[in-house]
């Protein structure tokens, strides 16, 4: 190939590379990249290249009229393409029937191509001389493609596409769909035309707007297909959608129904399907798992929302979008909701939760590949009122209309007025940025909606509501946002954000012609409120007000009047928006507006027309009834008729009440604008009747009459298809097919089955065709008039009071012929019952095909979630049913059941689903009754019965037989099964099933051993005995009376009582007294006294109607003469009491102060019985010192022997202070011991009473003492001295007879020179002195008491030793300081008188230890030795001063002073000098 034509390949090469990407750019209507162009140009470049050297331009026929659906290499459509310049996409073209033909070729061909067009290019590329035969032939062939390019832009010229224009036309319409309601749908449709078709979305030939609700509507254009996403589809989305096509050409439209359709509660929808993700290359699916139920609040608390999010496959660093939505709208974070996402949990938190959080809360997440999402309602409820009968509080606070120096506040009336009808509302506004609320109305008002003036322009303020009622007023509304006070322009400016600067210029003038221009009038004056409070008025501002601000007048005129008045006097106002309030209700006035600014006042505006005061806007009516529907077991839900002629609607409140209890109670806080809510968090059984009232701005509507009362229980709704439907039996001519039932019964009895069956034959299935025209009511059925070996496929459906299920899985494809198999067929129908925490009963039906022989037993296996198959039992059981026992608690199981028969083990059934081993709460057993006639009954109850369940008994579990044995009795919820004649043959399991209940059952077994324990209670009860509390009992009275009694558990008012003694009857007379207290069942008989004759046995027997009681005692032998004995002693007793006599005999008793006291207690004396006291049996006259002790007061005698020492002690006491040498004298001695005796006596008898305190009862006496003694010490404590440490504690007294001791550590501590115990008065001590380190330890002081001893212990160590030594350190060296320290110890006197001209000597006796320093003052001032002062110290005890030839001057105070390192002291004297001469003058 020459040169020039291989430079024009590449130039052809690099055109169709630049035309491919500008044809990417343009309007990426094409539906290959670039990415796939590069990858084809690599692979394909060289065949292009010689493709369109050979390629002749021709007209395209119809036939070969391209196709604008691009596709990939297996032949898929991968998008749409719509050629713009048919030019600009020759490439594509090219690129397309290049891949057409290589499909064409085939591949080996191709390949062997290619490797050829390289090689030739190859060769091509070599560099040879070129000849003019050669240089000729080139130039021909650039001729030729010259032509040949010639030819291609003349085909261009033709294909321009303004010659191509067309109409739309839509290649795929959008189809109707049906959707869940609350799921979301999408409309998809193709449009081809030229130019390109602007396309336009109508629901019901309204347009849609999807700009302005996103959260509803999402559309999308792209590559001419187009899309239209509904989310969140509701009732109202059910309509006819229109998507319309236009360009210049004409308008084309297409068709599509959208049907919502909505699933009962508690039915989950079908899930959302997930597409494929390129992005990532995979598709996300998304579970939501741990899902958030209905909750239920109070405001002011915090409430926790959230879901478990499982997105597969997981990718690194994807997370899903997490958006939260309330009634449909997008919640954001702010104060009140917080939002967290954990990566697999996504958790709403509603801080102090209000009524304005109560609705309908979604968790959507979307992914790449789809979406799915989770509501649920949340409830708020009220908090509690402060003061019963307030209203609540209001809620839903908004503010609208903002201006300057007005805004208009908004709410919604709270659902509970209170114990009275809501009087008004008053509003509170508070200003950002303080505390202080500030109310703007003095009047309540009663429309729901108040506009605010006053307000100071450029500030924020927020609002709040209370309501009024005769009771008081209610807490305050949740805070509005906050609103700025400022002119919406300046709003919208704000908002818009910062501007870009101006550069322009401004010139000014000398003049500004606008300067003092007073503003134009006012326009557009309208009355845009007008309610019984107040007016508003708008306008518009006026056209010509120069460059500053203006203000407004307003005025008004009475109608029927030319007065106007000026409302706004004292200040105008800035906002084109006014309230006038206090007008006269009913009166009809005229308005209108000035505008005003420094240079005056303008003309009025137009006025407005009459306006009459009041209400414009009507009270709702109310709604139509209410109809109440059941639904679940705690909710209902509530339909009613919307209010009609009802305008501003806010919505409505439910209220529910239990029928006849007169209380209402709303079931929404936040008003609802459909006319159906479903109202949750009811009692199950509860009866209820509902209303409904409507409100708007102007207040409530009435409540609609109560509806009908309703019971609150889950509604009724068709069965779940049957499961497991298996071949049991088959023979040449029929099959026997089993199914298990429903696992839902959907609230109802299942009532029986219908079977479908088809035919198929290689492969190929006809219809179904119904099997049987009469249900089924059993769970399997027999299948004739088949033909042999021929295939069918059957199936099952269930039916119940609500309607038919769909039907079951189809079998596989079952051929009709004989069996052959020896061994037996599955057992079916499997089901269990009485499932509890530990057991469950499992219960299945024998199989069809017994094989060769009978079924002879049965096995039965279980596994866990994830374990293997494992046996219950080792050897079979003949019955169809077992009892499985030993599960764990909480652990899921799986079972099923094998036959047997001589063969052999058959095959097992069809597994049941996993049952969850676990006692549900209120399950109850079966109880066994014995009545009070002997009735022996098993009672069932069932507390969580429906309407048509049934109590369903059986034995064995099988239904009953022969009913002449137990007679059934049901009444509400309970049943009890009655046994005729109880005997061995009604031994057995007896079970009970409530129908329509969550596997309501239990069982009981009647063993012979329980039989029999029954059958003597119902013998009791047949012959009842009469219980006795108390067996009958002896009793000694007074006079040796015996009274012999028993008390009777239960009797009636015609039991009768026999007092029998040996067999013989006994009446009342001289020496029987009898009686029966039928008040308190108390039997007594009397007697006076107990003869030899009264031994043996005595009984009372009891008859009341048919019961009989018997009670004995028995007095023979030992216990007879000893009752009797008593009985004398007691006789002789009484007769003592009846002169003076002793009710206490003489005691001793020593009181804590360790005085002994002698007493006794005497009764029935008189002033003249005589009372005499004798010791050692001599009598105590009344002059006699001892005589002195005794006294009498209140019938006790005293005698205090120990009073006389105590005196004697302490007189003593006085005479001689005690010392640590004289213990103190004791306060009983021996000379107190002897035989005290008091004797009573007059004319009515004597009595007389003895003590005896010699020997043993002296030393009882003593040990007594040492009790009180020992008991009284106090705890040891520390005390340390000069000397030593000293232990001890103190007690009440100490006498010499006390035995003490010292312990160490648990060792007796023997007295010595350094360790010294003793006693000093009270105190017991112990010295220790000159402490060291060996005794420290734990001490303690034993005393006796008279039988063991009382110790008293202290831990000598730590804390408590340091202090004590420190402080015996202290001292010591305290006292050693005080005894050698310095001193004068005398010969100095006090005051010296000396006459002038003497000489005088004065010697004082020092000591210390060191000898002392000595030195001597006079008048403060040291004196030294000199010829008038001689100071000596001799011999270190010593020291004198002599003062020679005295003179007045010597007169003064002199000190001899001491000292050394112990002290100082100074002996001080007075030195007084006189002349002989002058004191005889003075004389």
């Amino acid at each position: 190939m020459s040169e020039s034509l291989k430079l024009q390949k590449e130039h052809q090469q690099r055109d169709l590379e630049t035309r491919y990407e500008s044809s990417y750019h343009q309007s990426s209507l094409s539906s290959v990249s670039r990415q796939s162009y590069a990858a084809y140009v690599s692979g394909h470049g060289h065949k292009i290249a010689k493709k369109k050297e050979e390629k002749k331009l021709s007209a395209i026929s119809k036939k070969e009229k391209r196709s604008y659906l691009a596709v990939d290499k297996e032949d898929e459509v991968i998008g749409y393409v719509v050629p713009v310049f048919r030019s600009s996409h020759l490439a594509t073209q090219d690129l397309m029937e290049t891949q057409e033909e290589v499909k064409e070729e085939g591949v080996g061909y191709v390949v062997m191509r290619n490797l050829f067009s390289r090689e030739a290019d190859f060769k091509m590329t070599t560099v040879k001389k070129k000849s003019r035969e050669t240089s000729m032939r080139e130039s021909a062939e650039r001729l030729t493609l010259s032509k040949k390019m010639h030819e291609r832009e003349e085909f261009q010229k033709k294909m321009n596409p303004d010659s191509l224009t067309h109409p739309p036309e839509f290649i795929l319409k959008p189809r109707g769909q049906t959707v869940w309601e609350g799921k979301s749908v999408t409309l998809h449709c193709t449009v081809a035309g030229w130019p390109k078709p602007r396309v336009a979305w109508y629901k019901n030939n309204v347009l849609i707007d999807a700009k302005s609700h996103p959260e509803k509507y999402f559309t999308e254009s792209q590559y001419n297909m187009h899309s239209l996403e509904i989310k969140n589809c509701n009732f109202s989305d059910t309509a006819e959608y229109r998507i319309s096509a236009l360009n210049v050409k004409g308008e084309s439209s297409a068709f599509a129904s959208i049907i919502i359709k909505r699933f009962k509660e508690g039915e989950e929808a079908v899930e959302r399907p997930h597409g494929y993700s390129p992005e990532y290359g995979v598709t996300f699916n998304t579970t939501i798992i741990d899902k958030f139920d209905v909750s239920f609040g109070h405001e002011g608390e915090t409430m926790s929302l959230g879901c478990t999010v499982i997105v597969y496959p997981t990718v690194k660093r994807y997370q899903p979008e997490i958006v939260w939505y309330r009634n449909g709208v997008v919640l954001s974070p702010s104060k009140w909701v917080h939002m967290h996402w954990s990566g697999e949990r996504a958790t709403l938190t509603l801080v102090h939760l209000n009524k304005e959080d109560e609705g309908l809360y979604t968790l959507r997440v979307n992914t790449k590949s789809g979406f799915d999402a989770h509501s649920s309602y949340v409830f708020v409820r009220d908090a509690d009122v402060e003061e019963e009968g307030v209203p609540v509080a209001p809620l839903d606070v908004r503010c609208h209309d903002a201006n300057k120096d007005y805004v208009v506040v908004t709410w919604k009336q709270p659902a509970v007025e209170g114990g009275s009808s809501i009087m008004g509302y008053l509003i509170d506004r508070l200003e950002v940025g303080t505390h202080h609320w500030t109310q703007c109305n003095d009047t309540p008002v009663k429309y729901a909606r108040f506009p605010v003036t006053g307000l100071i322009e450029g500030r924020s303020y927020t609002f709040r509501v209370r309501a009024l009622n005769n009771t008081g007023v209610s807490r305050p509304s949740r805070a509005s946002d906050p609103v700025v006070a400022m002119d919406p322009s300046d709003r919208a400016r704000l908002r818009a954000g910062p501007s870009a600067p101006w550069t322009g210029m401004i010139k000014f003038t000398e003049e500004d012609p606008t300067v003092g221009v007073v503003p134009g009038t006012p326009t557009d004056l309208a009355v845009t409120e007008a309610t019984k409070s107040y007016v508003v008025l708008s306008w518009k501002p006026p056209i010509q007000r120069g460059h500053e601000g203006v203000m407004y007048y307003v005025e008004k005129c009475l109608v029927g009047t030319d007065t106007w008045q000026r409302v706004n006097t004292g200040m105008p106002v800035k906002s084109p928006r006014f309230a006038l309030f206090d007008l006269a209700e009913g009166k009809s006035y005229s308005f209108r507006v000035r505008s005003c600014n420094s240079a005056g006042v303008g003309e009025p505006s137009e006025e407005t027309g009459a306006t009459t005061v009041g209400d414009r806007l009507d009270l709702p009516s109310v709604p139509g009834p209410a109809v109440p529907i059941r639904n679940t077991d705690t909710s209902m839900v509530v339909c009613w008729g919307a209010s009609k002629e009802v305008k501003n609607l806010v919505g409505y409140y439910i209220e529910v009440s239990v029928n006849g209890s007169g209380v209402w109670v709303p079931c929404n806080n936040k008003p609802v604008k459909g006319t159906r809510f479903v109202c949750h968090g009811l009692n199950t059984e509860d009866k209820c009747v509902f209303r409904v009232k409507a409100v708007n701005a102007a207040g409530y509507s009435g409540s609609t009459a109560e509806s009908e009362a309703c019971i609150v229980q889950a509604s009724i709704a068709v069965p779940s298809p049957p499961s497991a439907l298996t071949l049991q039996e088959r023979v040449r001519d029929y099959m026997v097919l089993a199914w298990q039932a429903p696992a839902k019964t959907g609230g109802a009895d299942i009532r029986g089955y219908y079977l479908d069956y088809r035919t198929v034959k290689d492969g190929v299935t006809s219809k179904w065709h119904e099997l049987n025209l009469q249900a089924v009511t059993g769970t399997s059925y027999k299948v004739t008039d088949l033909k042999e070996n021929k295939f069918y496929q059957f199936q099952v459906r269930a039916f119940n009071q609500a309607g038919i299920s769909e039907a079951s899985k189809p079998t596989v494809s079952l051929e009709c012929k004989e069996w052959t198999v020896a061994v037996p067929g599955p057992p079916h129908g499997l089901r269990a019952q009485e499932v509890r925490k530990n057991s469950m009963v499992l219960l299945w039906d024998p199989p069809t095909f017994n094989g060769r022989s009978p079924v002879t037993g049965y096995y039965v296996d279980y596994k866990e979630e994830k374990g293997k198959w494992r046996c219950v039992q080792e050897r079979s059981t003949t019955h169809t049913y077992m009892q499985i026992s030993g599960l764990q608690e909480g652990v899921s199981y799986t079972l099923r059941v094998h036959a047997k028969n001589l063969a052999g083990v058959g095959g097992p059934s069809k597994a049941t689903e996993p049952i969850l081993a676990e006692t549900r709460p209120g399950t109850n057993e079966i109880v066994v009754d014995v009545d009070d006639d002997g009735v022996i009954s098993l009672i069932f109850e069932c507390s969580d019965l429906k309407e048509d369940s049934q109590f369903v008994w059986s034995k064995n579990y099988e239904a009953f037989t022969d009913t002449s044995r137990l007679t059934i009795q049901t009444a509400g919820g309970k049943s009890r099964a009655i046994f005729n004649d109880p005997s061995l043959d009604d031994l057995g399991i007896y079970s009970c099933v409530v129908t329509n209940t969550d596997g309501v059952s239990a069982s009981y077994t009647l063993t012979e051993e329980g039989l029999k324990r029954l059958l003597d209670i119902s013998r009791d009860h047949q012959f009842p005995i009469i219980p006795f509390k108390s067996e009958m009992a002896i009793e000694l009275q007074e006079k040796g009376r015996v009274r012999f009694w028993a008390e009777v558990g239960k009797f009636t008012s015609n039991c009768q009582v026999d007092y029998v003694f040996n067999d013989n009857i006994v009446h009342e007379g001289q020496k029987y007294t009898m009686n029966f207290n039928k008040t308190t069942g108390i039997i007594e008989m009397f007697m006076d006294s107990l003869e030899v004759t009264d031994e043996g046995t005595f009984t009372f027997n009891l008859v009341d109607g048919k019961a009989t009681g018997r009670t004995s005692l028995v007095l023979i032998g030992e216990e007879f003469a000893e009752l009797q004995k008593k009985s004398e002693f007691e006789r002789a007793e009484w007769v003592r009491r009846q002169g003076p006599h002793f009710v206490e005999y003489l005691s001793f008793k020593v009181t804590p102060e360790c005085d002994v006291h002698l007493k006794c207690k005497v009764g029935n004396i008189k002033p003249a019985t005589e009372i005499a006291w004798f010791k050692d049996g001599i009598e105590i006259e009344e002059e006699d010192e001892d005589a002195k002790k005794i006294e009498k007061s209140d019938e006790v005698l005293t005698f205090d022997i120990g009073k006389l020492v105590i005196k004697s002690e302490k007189a003593q006491q006085k005479k001689k202070p005690a010392t640590e040498e004289s213990p103190s004298k004791p306060k009983i001695s021996k000379k107190d011991a002897g035989v005290y005796e008091v004797k009573l006596k007059d004319e009515r008898g004597k009595d007389k009473t003895l003590l005896n305190l010699t020997d043993a009862g002296y030393q009882a006496v003593l040990n007594e003492v040492f009790r009180v003694i020992a008991n009284s010490s106090t705890e040891l404590k520390v005390m340390s001295t000069e000397h030593g440490i000293i232990l001890y504690s103190f007690v009440v007294h100490h006498i010499e007879d006390l035995r003490v001791g010292w312990l160490q550590k648990e060792s007796k501590i023997s007295h010595s020179e350094r360790v010294q115990c003793g006693v000093t008065g009270e105190q017991l001590w112990l010295k220790i002195n000159e402490p060291t380190e060996k005794d420290k330890g734990k001490y303690a002081i034993d005393i006796f008491d008279g039988q063991g001893s009382v110790k008293r212990v202290l831990d000598l160590s730590g804390q408590v030793w340091e202090e004590a030594f420190e402080e015996f350190k202290r001292l010591k060296a305290a006292a050693i300081a005080e005894r050698n320290r310095a001193r004068v110890v005398g010969g100095l006197p006090d005051v010296v008188t000396i006459q002038e001209g003497k000489s005088l000597n004065l010697t004082g006796n020092v000591w210390g230890d060191p000898v002392p320093e000595v030195s001597w003052i006079k008048n403060e001032k040291p004196l030294v030795c000199d010829e008038h002062y001689t100071l000596k110290f001799e011999h270190g005890k010593f020291a004198s001063i002599t003062i020679a030839s005295v003179s007045t001057s010597d007169s003064g105070k002199y000190a001899l002073l001491v000292k050394n390192k112990y002290g100082t002291e100074a002996a001080a004297f007075t030195v007084s000098v006189y002349i002989p001469e002058e004191e005889a003058e003075k004389k």
